[in-house]
């Protein structure tokens, strides 16, 4: 294996784009893989993409974008990244050893480059593989509205710190956890957060200061048309517990619906795990696309589109597309707590509680871009008389839930201002419960009457095994992962004072669970033997 480093490419406006080229010491011709980051050429993008694709058998095009990883220029969250990767392509048809061949791969923000690539797609691009990537930043950082906190600032330190290098941006990252309670409890919280960075990044405060998707300001910040009449072969790779998971399976419906030759791996993992315990199947799966659609072999194409780890069942299942075919089945509270799928005759109250800002109902676990994400024990959160569940009875037999999850609430409240967090678990034999999926949204209400809201809950593939129970989690918020609601009616941004909330739940109320039937199971393959469809 052979490196260049050191190249300068220019961008759209002329910066000067550091780059480095990985390549085969064989002779021969080679397709090229581009693979442009915020976060530096080093690690883990120097071992992980530039090392191990070159040993097999690709030119990789490593570059750092612009003002970024001595890059000149200043970066910019979205606006360059189109122009500046046609621009490398550009580049790329002078070199000697480009033979017109190219794909593309990278997780996160290396994904959303690629769908800014591919809304113009050059006529030399030929496959991409977007790992637990990105395409609506607004998504992102929101949430109906609803500042994404814990993640905002997350994102904050790893596109200041990581391209500085490994030393710094641990001790970035250090700091965010010692500070990050100060921070968010802050009144106000805008700009309160600079001390746990340690700086405060101008485009940080813009995301966060425009909570409204129809903002001017993010227009042209997604780039989910590029899915709707893309060509070009992608593989999609995503985790249950990753944070950007509803992006990934907004990205592979548009596709599918337009055409375009797709593939989707769902592993159990979050945003950062699956780089890391879930990269044996995450390579694979990349390197089989990458050969099929850069080198004409599809040896290593798996048969169906779409691969999914089933939780609660520790097994793999395969499918001819996604979400399956499947029948949604209604679960209704009841003032005793329990979950039941009889259809109530009213729309009764069932219980209330008191939201207190300032003692805000933690956050846990779930799909986060921090180590805290996954699947975690809620006991403890259960016992808090801000919490509200209802458990279903023991199940008799297996039950699958396959697809997307959602809520549809009737909620009252006395201050008019409330946010509605609502979780799906798994409660075992033990009585151990743990998240499968959740959702928040905000809502208003007026004089007493109750509000109707459904809160999309993620997607999922868990089977609940017989002995367990299905239980429904409601509250006021997850903190920090989401900015707390004041109460007051104040943005949360720029609340100075907290107002207890009461919210009354009412029985017509429903958690919407889509069923599917019990699935032949997969063992789990070695890592070489997971590779991605390619039709």
């Amino acid at each position: 294996m052979g490196r260049e480093a050191g190249l300068v490419v220019p961008a759209a406006d002329g910066s000067p784009l550091i780059t480095e080229h990985y390549f085969p010491r064989t002779r021969g011709d080679f397709p090229t893989l581009l693979v442009r980051s915020p976060y530096g050429r080093g690690l883990p993008w120097a071992p992980m993409y530039g090392l191990l694709f070159a040993e097999q058998g690709f030119h990789v095009v490593l570059q750092s974008c612009r003002g970024t990883g001595g890059s000149g220029g200043a970066f910019d969250l979205w606006r360059n990244e189109a122009a500046d990767g046609l621009a490398t392509v550009a580049w790329l048809r002078g070199r000697p050893w480009f033979d017109g061949t190219l794909g593309t791969v990278g997780p996160s923000y290396l994904g959303y480059v690629q769908w800014a690539l591919a809304a113009d797609p050059p006529p030399e691009l030929k496959a991409m593989v977007v790992q637990v990537g990105l395409h609506d930043p607004y998504a992102l950082f929101h949430a109906d509205g609803v500042p994404r906190l814990e993640n905002a600032l997350a994102v904050g330190v790893g596109m200041t710190y990581q391209h500085q290098g490994l030393v710094p941006s641990v001790r970035a990252a250090l700091r965010l956890r010692r500070r990050l309670r100060t921070a968010t409890t802050a009144l106000p919280l805008r700009g309160a957060y600079a001390s746990a960075l340690g700086t405060e990044p101008p485009w940080l405060a813009d995301v966060l200061a425009h909570p409204d998707a129809e903002d001017p300001y993010w227009r042209g910040a997604s780039s989910a048309g590029a899915a709707e009449r893309l060509r070009v072969p992608t593989a999609l790779i995503t985790g249950w517990h990753d944070t950007l998971a509803d992006q990934t399976f907004e990205q592979y419906g548009r596709l599918r619906r337009a055409g375009c030759p797709a593939s989707l791996l769902v592993g159990p993992w979050t945003h950062t795990s699956a780089l890391q315990q879930g990269w044996p199947e995450v390579f694979a799966e990349s390197l089989a696309w990458l050969r099929a659609h850069l080198c004409a072999d599809p040896s290593g194409l798996r048969p169906t589109p779409v691969r999914v780890h089933l939780g609660g069942a520790n097994a793999w299942r395969d499918l001819a597309d996604w979400p399956p075919a499947r029948t949604t089945a209604s679960w209704y509270p009841l003032p005793d707590g329990r979950l039941t799928r009889q259809t109530p005759t009213d729309s009764t109250p069932v219980t209330a509680f008191r939201y207190d800002p300032a003692d805000p109902t933690p956050s846990l676990g779930g799909p986060l871009l921090s180590g805290t994400a996954g699947a975690r024990d809620n006991s403890v959160l259960e016992a808090r008389d801000d919490v509200l569940t209802f458990t279903g009875p023991p199940l008799t037999e297996p039950l699958d839930v396959l697809g997307p999850v959602a809520a549809r609430l009737s909620v009252s409240t006395d201050t008019g201002h409330a946010h509605v967090f609502t979780r799906l678990c798994d409660v075992d034999a033990q009585g151990r419960s743990v998240n499968v999926c959740d959702g928040l949204s905000s809502l208003r209400t007026t004089g007493g009457t109750a509000a109707q809201v459904t809160v999309p809950m993620g997607t999922t593939a868990h089977r609940f095994a017989v002995g367990h129970r299905i239980r429904w989690q409601i509250s006021g918020g997850a903190h920090p992962r989401f900015a707390r609601n004041p109460g007051t009616g104040e943005p949360p941004l720029d609340a100075t004072a907290l107002t207890p909330t009461h919210i009354t739940l009412h029985t017509d109320s429903t958690l919407c669970l889509p069923h599917g039937s019990r699935p032949a199971l997969l063992p789990a393959p070695p890592p070489h033997d997971r590779p991605a469809h390619g039709r």
